[in-house]
């Protein structure tokens, strides 16, 4: 049975516009000779498309859309797409369609709602586990969630004589997730006995990425056929149902078992998929990525800092053009953070679409005006100079009678990082530019940072990238580029904002190695005060920086929003209350801190 993933990048709300895509992609996989084709959960709406879901318009216009998709697959192929359906309450669907018809509308079972899901708040849950039968081909059906647990759907249907497990899906990126997936999908694939068939969603939605990496596993839970990360992509892959029998009949375990609710089996007429036993050498010879005699395609999986970088290159980049925005402006220091931000916005938008605005300062180094320039000119991007000198000395005069007798401290640093992020705004004003702000997730973590200032922009670039992991993915752009793109000096100095003579980050923090394990454990793992020292860490390092997370919420809640990339962001990903007096007690019942 030839199958086709199609991992389209759907926009959240152009229901219309989804439809033209994922036909689109039903026509090049049927001219491909694809019998059964996948396309991502929530199709026609995008995901996740939250609050448009109260508005009765946009159900009925996913409707009508799903209605105007049947309506161009033909017969003798079976296409499984993923819709919004109506039923007396709302249900994340996934329609199945053959010849102009909506032969079945199957009703998500599992809701998540943790980390960045919120399904509870919208969708009712369903109930059921269909079986496809496309000639004598069983394929179970399930959407995204329902095949996370070792339960539910997809063991119903594998009990039911299903040989293949199709997933929908619409699962968000994180670094490292990709594999984690695949290594769970593989354990279902060899806990019953079945090819599991995933196909997921890509492109950016706000905060969220997804990352495809559509993929098929075999009965034994190996990988035969993996789609693109990042990317659209169209995954042709051969497989055999009767392998999966072949392999149930050497495994007696699943005869111990029966289906909680027994599956319903779902006729498909017209499509005739062949299912001959082959053996594996046979159906690797057979199978494919659309032709006749050729490998099944496995792209080869990214590295950690290269998923990093593609994620936040598409992210940013389909937040440009799902929004209808064309240039991107962002101050460059000569700092490691604002050369990654300029280096990934130049990738996503294109060089002639940044703009890079220097902005030097009494106490900004020559080292540091050198390393902005020579960035410039690596990433071929525009710039601009426009120093602050004149500017700070007017707000000190303008202040001077209110501050009389007091030294200076924070609050001048802060004034320079504000008319910066003035000077940013007023570009963006007069030419309708996005402002990038490019403070890292170290930073936005303890609060190192000025409101209204290096925190003012529409976007935050690499907001949710570790310091440590900034310059990893930093030398893998040099590395992967074959020439000096992020100047190796920048990679080399001592991180310092230099809004005051000599100053260091170091001033303030723990050294960003020490820092970013407390935090990820923190922030990531939600461990305690106790069990973060017992690790390891310095006690006076972990109650400081503890104590720097706390109290900064209220800055996070009023910066831009940036793209997810680690396993648990600021945001709608970890939610802390601003008001909260809450601080981990010691044994004495007294606050630790």
């Amino acid at each position: 049975m030839k199958v086709a993933l199609a991992q389209i990048n759907t926009v959240v709300g152009d229901v219309w516009g989804n439809v033209e895509r994922a036909s689109d992609a039903l026509r090049r996989a049927v001219d491909g000779g694809a019998e059964l084709v996948a396309l991502p959960e929530l199709t026609m709406t995008g995901y996740p498309p939250e609050d448009l879901l109260l508005r009765p318009s946009f159900i009925r216009d996913n409707l009508d859309a799903l209605e105007e998709f049947a309506g161009r697959v033909p017969e003798g192929v079976a296409a499984a797409i993923g819709f919004v359906d109506l039923n007396g309450d709302l249900y994340n669907s996934c329609a199945v369609i053959s010849g102009g018809e909506i032969l079945h509308r199957y009703h998500k079972r599992y809701l998540p709602n943790y980390g960045v899901f919120d399904e509870n708040r919208y969708f009712r849950e369903g109930s059921g586990a269909p079986i496809l039968k496309l000639g004598g081909a069983l394929v179970g059906l399930s959407v995204c969630e329902d095949i996370w647990y070792p339960g539910g759907p997809p063991r119903e249907q594998s009990l039911g004589g299903a040989g293949v497990l199709l997933n929908v899906s619409a699962s968000p990126y994180h670094r490292l997730k990709g594999a984690s997936r695949e290594k769970m999908l593989g354990v279902r694939a060899s806990d019953y006995g079945c090819y599991v068939v995933f196909c997921n969603l890509i492109g950016g939605q706000d905060e969220l990425v997804f990352d495809g990496r559509s993929a098929v596993f075999d009965p034994d839970g190996h990988v035969v056929a993996r789609a693109k990360q990042f990317e659209e992509d169209l995954l042709f892959v051969d497989i055999h149902p009767k392998e999966a029998l072949v392999h149930r009949l050497h495994d007696p375990r699943p005869r111990k078992e029966d289906p909680d609710h027994p599956p319903e089996i779902v006729e498909i007429p017209g499509v005739e998929p062949q299912t001959s036993v082959v053996t594996a050498s046979e159906a690797g010879r057979a199978g494919g990525a659309g032709g006749a005699n050729a490998e099944p395609r496995v792209e080869p999986p990214l590295s950690e800092e290269g998923e990093v970088l593609e994620a936040l290159v598409l992210g940013l980049g389909d937040y440009f053009r799902k929004n209808g925005f064309s240039r991107a402006v962002l101050g460059l220091s000569g700092g490691i953070d604002s050369s990654f931000g300029a280096a990934v916005a130049a990738r996503a938008l294109g060089p002639e679409n940044v703009t890079g605005v220097l902005m030097p300062s009494r106490y900004t180094s020559e080292e540091s005006n050198t390393d902005a320039w020579a960035l410039v000119k690596n990433l071929g991007i525009d710039s601009q100079e426009v120093p602050i000198g004149s500017a700070f000395d007017a707000y000190k005069e303008m202040l001077a009678e209110a501050f009389e007798g007091l030294a200076e401290d924070e609050t001048e640093e802060n004034i320079q990082s504000r008319i910066r992020g003035n000077i940013l705004m007023a570009l963006s004003n007069k030419f309708g530019w996005i402002v990038l702000s490019t403070g890292n997730k170290s930073e936005t973590s303890v609060g190192y940072s000025t409101l209204y200032g290096d925190t003012a922009g529409g976007f935050s670039v690499i907001r949710d990238v570790p310091k440590t992991l900034v310059y990893r993915v930093c030398r893998h752009i040099n590395e992967t580029e074959r020439r000096e793109i992020i100047p190796e000096s920048v990679l080399a100095k001592e991180p310092s904002a230099e809004l005051r003579e000599d100053q260091r980050d170091t001033d303030s923090l723990p050294p960003y190695e020490v820092l970013d394990p407390i935090l990820e454990a923190y922030v990531e793992e939600d461990k305690g005060i106790g069990e973060i020292i017992a690790a390891g860490f310095d006690e006076e390092d972990v109650k400081r920086a503890v104590s720097l997370v706390d109290r900064a919420e209220y800055k996070r809640r009023q910066a831009p929003t940036g793209i997810k990339v680690t396993a648990r962001s600021f945001g709608r990903d970890r939610r802390m209350p601003i008001t909260n007096r809450y601080r981990e007690e010691d044994r004495n019942g007294r606050n630790s801190e």
